[in-house]
């Protein structure tokens, strides 16, 4: 359910040379338009936010699954132009931006306090398993069917997820009568630098969305079986989250760390990709593909697990803030990396967000400090 906004981005990722030869645009374009995407996700985060603290996280995750379908139902029907696609995945971004606080405060609220890593790890496994499904649905669909079909099938997930929603446990009169709460003097410090390092860790990531299917079919490999890498890399990323969430509840504190430290070493499955785009080694793309998926990407779930835990008073808010700079910089990253792609190499592309993982690993470092540096105040 908490992918109902994102499996729109990734369907455009895995299914990017369909779309791409249908509507005849490039990377450069491809980057744009994805880069909409995190615009619109960053606008609606805090105040959206807001929104579930106010109503309730059930109300809003409902709301938004429901909107995600007729996203994507619209994205199936009206997609023929550049333009449209960019406001159909502005619109998806908002759905996005509505639904990670909204079910970061229903977990919190309503998961058993011993299994909240794990839930989380859950949680966050749903965008990965839209890459999944993402990547799946270019041998399954686009290649059989028509790509459109893979955006009516995912309407219809998404509808299904907003029936399953649970029903709020408090009408909104009793929401409007209780009392808000209020953030801790000094929080927010530490919450915009820890926002900067998720925000660095997420511009590694959507290269990994956007363009891991358009990278290996330029290094030589069939455009299916390069749908089949993005599907085997969603599956990684799922257990990846998963196990982190798992090991979080026994482990008890100390998760920032842990996310710094995945973040590090996603950096070197960066690398095999360039060195793999560079001379077209398709095993050491797929090896690439594991280890950025794994580690690189496998660290969301633990790092909002870890927000909400510090921040227990009001941690739509608190996530809401982190969300912001994982928007700004998925925002930036399709953009920057469709234009490395298109004017220098994939390579070079690549090698970029390699670095930028080990920066958000300093940078997550330095956020923690600050934020205990915060509590001991």
């Amino acid at each position: 359910m908490s992918a109902a906004g994102s499996l729109a981005v990734f369907l455009v990722g895995s299914l990017a040379v369909q779309i791409r030869g249908s509507l005849r645009f490039g990377p450069a374009e491809l980057g744009v338009a994805i880069s909409v995407y995190y615009v619109g996700a960053a606008i609606g985060s805090v105040p959206l936010g807001r929104l579930a603290e106010i109503v309730g996280g059930a109300r809003v995750m409902r709301g938004a699954a429901a909107c995600g379908s007729a996203v994507l139902l619209l994205m199936a029907a009206l997609l023929r132009s550049l333009p449209v696609l960019a406001v159909l995945l502005l619109a998806a971004g908002l759905v996005s931006a509505a639904t990670q606080p909204a079910t970061n405060l229903f977990l919190t609220r309503r998961a058993p306090a011993g299994r909240q890593g794990l839930a989380f790890g859950l949680k966050q496994a749903a965008v990965p398993s839209a890459a999944l499904l993402g990547g799946l649905a270019v041998p399954a669909l686009a290649l059989t069917v028509g790509w459109r079909w893979a955006f009516a099938v995912a309407a219809v997930l998404a509808a299904g997820a907003a029936v399953t929603v649970p029903r709020s446990r408090t009408s909104l009169a009793e929401r409007r009568r209780a009392p808000r709460p209020t953030p801790r003097p000094g929080s927010l410090a530490p919450l915009v630098v820890l926002a900067t390092g998720f925000g660095l860790g997420v511009f590694t990531a959507t290269g990994l969305s956007a363009f891991i299917v358009s990278s290996a079919v330029d290094a030589g490999m069939r455009a299916g079986d390069a749908g089949l890498l993005a599907a085997l890399g969603g599956a990684v990323a799922v257990v990846a989250r998963v196990a982190s969430g798992a090991r979080a509840d026994r482990r008890g504190r100390a998760h920032l760390p842990v996310v710094a430290t995945m973040l590090a070493a996603g950096a070197a499955g960066y690398v095999a990709l360039a060195v793999g785009a560079a001379q077209h080694d398709q095993a050491l793309l797929v090896a690439g593909v594991v280890v950025a998926y794994g580690s690189g990407w496998g660290w969301n779930g633990l790092f909002n697990y870890a927000i909400v835990r510090s921040h227990p008073e009001a941690p739509a808010r608190a996530t809401s803030v982190t969300q912001v700079g994982g928007r700004l910089a998925g925002a930036a990253g399709p953009l920057a990396f469709g234009l490395l792609a298109t004017h220098v190499s994939y390579a070079a592309a690549w090698g970029v967000d390699a670095g930028m993982a080990l920066a958000a690993a300093a940078v997550v470092l330095v956020g923690r400090r600050l934020l205990v540096a915060a509590r001991r105040a």
